[in-house]
């Protein structure tokens, strides 16, 4: 009984199925060409980006070699002429300026180490009497100056900057100054605005 029903359900269908109109599909109808294999499909776009981003990566590090020069060529200038639009960071704004000037317009023993400590140097060589301890304690004298000068310039220039610029941040500026003073004025960078005796 279940057998015969079977055998009828599977006739329709099969004459169902013969009924349709059967349609053939050219494979290479819609693109023309045959479809490649994924091997050769994903080697040809890893050279296309390959290609691509080594051209952009190289033109990408040739333009930022290039804008590196320029901005080191700018700040070069900027810090022999004091021009503030191209000085590095740590020496921009009108504190920076104030305390470079007020630096600039003074005598410090610090600027004065490196000559002084090559000259205590050859004075130590020299082994004559009682050349050592003089020369030990010019070496003491030397950095005992040098310490109470850089107290009292901290002390004043923290006093004139909070007096000019009492809205503006001033940490570091007394460290930058004290820096300044180990320079000799000569190899200052930027190059001193202002002349000795001549105040800011």
């Amino acid at each position: 009984m279940f057998r015969s029903r079977s055998k009828d359900e599977q006739a329709a269908t099969a004459k169902v199925i013969a009924d349709q109109p059967q349609q053939t599909r050219d494979p290479q109808a819609p693109k023309g060409r045959p479809t490649p294999k994924r091997s050769e499909a994903q080697s040809q776009r890893r050279s296309l980006a390959n290609s691509g981003s080594k051209m952009s990566r190289k033109d990408a590090t040739r333009r930022q070699r290039e804008a590196r020069r320029a901005d080191m060529a700018r700040q070069r200038e900027a810090l022999a002429g004091g021009d503030e639009r191209y000085l590095p960071a740590r020496d921009k704004g009108p504190v920076r300026r104030f305390a470079r000037d007020y630096v600039d317009s003074r005598f410090f023993v610090a600027e004065f180490f490196l000559p002084l400590a090559v000259v205590i140097l050859v004075l130590s060589m020299i082994q004559a009497g009682a050349m050592q301890t003089y020369v030990l304690l010019l070496w003491m004298l030397v950095i005992l100056l040098i310490v109470i000068n850089s107290v009292v310039l901290g002390i004043k220039l923290k006093r004139q900057l909070r007096k000019r610029f009492p809205d503006e941040n001033l940490r570091g500026v007394v460290a930058y100054a004290l820096m300044r003073t180990l320079q000799m004025r000569r190899l200052r960078l930027p190059k001193p605005q202002v002349k000795r005796g001549e105040r800011p």
